[in-house]
C-alpha cells in the first residue's frame, strides 16, 4: 500500500524532473558534462554571431552547461571547418554550417576534407535570401530594365561581392549566365565595403544578403530591384524575386550546425531538438525575422538531406560559371 508521505514525496519528485531545465538531456545524463565549444568560421560580428549567440545561450539556459561561441575565420570557412572535423566527436565541439561549405565541395578542388563525409548533421538554423541592390544614379528601377541596361551597357557595370567564390559573388555569375549579361566583379573582403562603394557611386550593383542592406534600402540610400528567392522577403516586401522576370533563378544562404562525424545519435538527436525547440520560441524567432532571415525546422536527417540538395546546387553553379579556386 502507497502511504500518503510516499505518494507526496513522489509527486514532489516528478514535478520537479518535468520543470527542470534539462529535461531533454535525460536521454544521456552524462552529456553535457563540460561546456561545449561553438565554431563560427567567421570574423565576429554579422548575421552569423548574432544567431550563434542567441542559440547558444539558449543551449546553456537548457542543459546547465556554457555553450561558448569561437571564432575561427579564415580560408572561406574552410580553418574553421577542418578544425571542427579534425576534433572528437564526442559532441563538445560544432560547427556553424553555412553556403560556404556547400560551395567549396566543388569550388575548391584542393580541399583538404570531404565536408559531407567529415560532418554530421545537427539541425537547421535559417536561410537568408540574397538582395539584388543597386545604386540610386543608375537608370533603373526593375530587374528588367537591369537586364536591359546591361546588354546596352555590356562591361560597363561593376558588380561588388564579399569574396571570390562566396554566394554573393556566385549569385551574380548565375544570374549573368541565365540573363545573358556581362558586367565586371569587383571581390571585396566583405560586404561592407562593397556597400560603401556603391553608395559613393563606384560600384554600380551587388547581390547582398537582405540582413546587412535592407536598412541601406530603407532608407534610401540605395535601390532594391528583385529578391533571389522565389518568395518575397518580409523585411522587403515590395521587392519582387528576380524570378519574375528571370525565370528559373534562385539562390539565398543558409546556416546549420554541424558536429564531427561519428557523433553519438543520442547526442545528435538531443541538440536538434534543443535547437528546433529555439528557434520555435517567441524572443528568437522576432530576432531571426529581423535578420530577415527564414527558421529551417526539421531533424537531423533533414537538415543532411538538405546540405546535400545544397552541395548539388551549388555544384552546378560553380559549374555553369567556369570559375574555381586556383
Amino acid at each position: 500500500m502507497i502511504t500518503r508521505r510516499h505518494f507526496l514525496q513522489t509527486a514532489a519528485c516528478t514535478a520537479a524532473a518535468l520543470a527542470a531545465p534539462r529535461a531533454f538531456a535525460l536521454d544521456n545524463p552524462s552529456y553535457p558534462a563540460r561546456s561545449v565549444k561553438w565554431v563560427v568560421p567567421y570574423a565576429p560580428g554579422g548575421a552569423t554571431d548574432l544567431l550563434s549567440r542567441l542559440l547558444c545561450q539558449r543551449l546553456s539556459d537548457r542543459l546547465g552547461q556554457t555553450f561558448v561561441v569561437e571564432n575561427k575565420p579564415g580560408a572561406g570557412s574552410n580553418i574553421g571547418t577542418q578544425a571542427v572535423i579534425s576534433s572528437a566527436p564526442d559532441g563538445y565541439t560544432l560547427l556553424l554550417t553555412s553556403t560556404a561549405n556547400a560551395i567549396n565541395a566543388s569550388f575548391d578542388p584542393a580541399l583538404p576534407y570531404d565536408f559531407a563525409k567529415g560532418i554530421a548533421p545537427v539541425a537547421g538554423v535559417a536561410r537568408i535570401p540574397l538582395v539584388l541592390v543597386v545604386n540610386n544614379d543608375l537608370p533603373v528601377k526593375t530587374v528588367a530594365d537591369f537586364i536591359a541596361y546591361a546588354k546596352a551597357n555590356p562591361g560597363k557595370i561593376s558588380i561588388a561581392s564579399s569574396g571570390i567564390g562566396t554566394s554573393l559573388h556566385l549569385s551574380g555569375e548565375l544570374f549573368k549566365s541565365l540573363a545573358g549579361v556581362q558586367f565586371t566583379h569587383v571581390p571585396y573582403r566583405g560586404s561592407a565595403p562593397g556597400l560603401t562603394d556603391m553608395m559613393s557611386g563606384q560600384i554600380q550593383g551587388m547581390f547582398d544578403n537582405v540582413s546587412s542592406s535592407f536598412e541601406l534600402v530603407r532608407a534610401g540610400k540605395l535601390r532594391a530591384l528583385g529578391i533571389t528567392t522565389r518568395e518575397r522577403s518580409e523585411i522587403l516586401p515590395d521587392v519582387p524575386s528576380i524570378a519574375d522576370a528571370l525565370p528559373g533563378y534562385e539562390t539565398s544562404s543558409f546556416y546549420g550546425v554541424g558536429a564531427p562525424r561519428d557523433t553519438p545519435r543520442e547526442i545528435v538527436d538531443l541538440l536538434n531538438r534543443e535547437i528546433d525547440a529555439a528557434l520555435s520560441d517567441s524572443g528568437i524567432k522576432a530576432r531571426v525575422a529581423e535578420l530577415g532571415a527564414i527558421p529551417l525546422h526539421g531533424n537531423a536527417h533533414e537538415f543532411g538531406n538538405m546540405l546535400a540538395t545544397e552541395t548539388d546546387r551549388w555544384r552546378k553553379v560553380v559549374e555553369l560559371s567556369g570559375i574555381r579556386k586556383d
